[in-house]
């Protein structure tokens, strides 16, 4: 629902959900950043496949096509507002409130899907708490209405997170490595060569290892690798799928490979960390 500006008489077409409901998206009339903290989910977006794991974040267009395959103990929260709320809000109050010159229309082409990557920026390290505290003080503002400047502090934070995200975006569209991990990130369970991966990225193996170890320390198989293992360890911990179900859903042949390289990874055996994952689930 719009929120009434208590202080001014007004209605101000935003909405912030603490707890998204992926089954009502894409909101009419809104674009929305949806920002996925904890789990992944994946499907299709304006008809091309996605995949996200925590951190991340999903930004839609009112006339969106989303189709959510698959979720894994996911939870997100959203920000929705109008096309118009950043033109028509008006810029008032003190200046600290406000970035030097903000650029309006920053950010919006994430929400337009002419690009390959619009609608999925990369959530670093270090940009997922400012983000989380963004997101906080926007939830907040929605709901508390403290003063007067509520808005133009939502329209504050929103501006900066937008070109946040912009930036993310604008980095992803120029990493070899963002592509390659974009290709595991949606195509993991099937086989995978190094030749696949190569080839995405465009570069021979030595370049994009060093490219790999560079960002993550590992090698572009050792990635996959590692991936697998952990989407291997979420079904553990919150299905009641067999070893042998949960090695080839992740990419691995057979499941005797899948129980050797998880024990040496993770020092213990899948069915170890599925009894001592469950049981520090039900303590947290």
């Amino acid at each position: 629902m719009p929120q009434i500006d208590r202080y001014k008489k007004r209605t101000v077409h935003i909405e912030f959900a603490a707890v998204e409901d992926f089954n009502i998206l894409p909101y009419p009339e809104r674009y929305t950043l949806l920002f996925v903290t904890s789990g992944s989910i994946s499907g299709t977006l304006n008809a091309r496949p996605i995949a996200i794991a925590a951190p991340g974040v999903l930004c839609l267009a009112e006339d969106a096509e989303i189709q959510i395959i698959e979720m894994n103990d996911v939870a997100a929260q959203s920000f929705s507002f109008h096309p118009d709320f950043l033109n028509t809000v008006t810029l008032s109050g003190p200046e600290d409130y406000f970035p030097a010159n903000p650029r309006i229309q920053t950010g919006l082409s994430l929400f337009q899907g002419d690009h390959l990557n619009s609608g999925v920026p990369r959530v670093t390290e270090k940009a997922f708490p400012i983000l989380l505290e963004w997101f906080f003080v926007l939830g907040t503002e929605v709901y508390a209405q403290s003063d007067e400047l509520w808005v133009c502090r939502i329209k504050k934070y929103l501006i900066q997170m937008l070109g946040l995200l912009e930036d993310l975006n604008r980095d992803r569209e120029h990493s070899p490595v963002d592509l390659v991990m974009d290709y595991i990130h949606t195509n993991y369970p099937n086989r995978i060569a190094l030749k696949d991966l190569t080839n995405c990225a465009r570069l021979n193996r030595v370049s994009l290892n060093k490219l790999f170890r560079e960002r993550c320390g590992n090698t572009a198989v050792g990635y996959l690798l590692s991936h697998r293992l952990k989407v291997a360890g979420e079904l553990l911990t919150h299905t009641d799928m067999n070893l042998n179900e949960i090695a080839h859903s992740t990419g691995f042949e057979y499941d005797t490979y899948f129980i050797k390289q998880f024990t040496a990874k993770k020092g213990m055996s899948p069915t170890t960390y599925r009894k001592t994952s469950r049981k520090l689930a039900l303590v947290q």
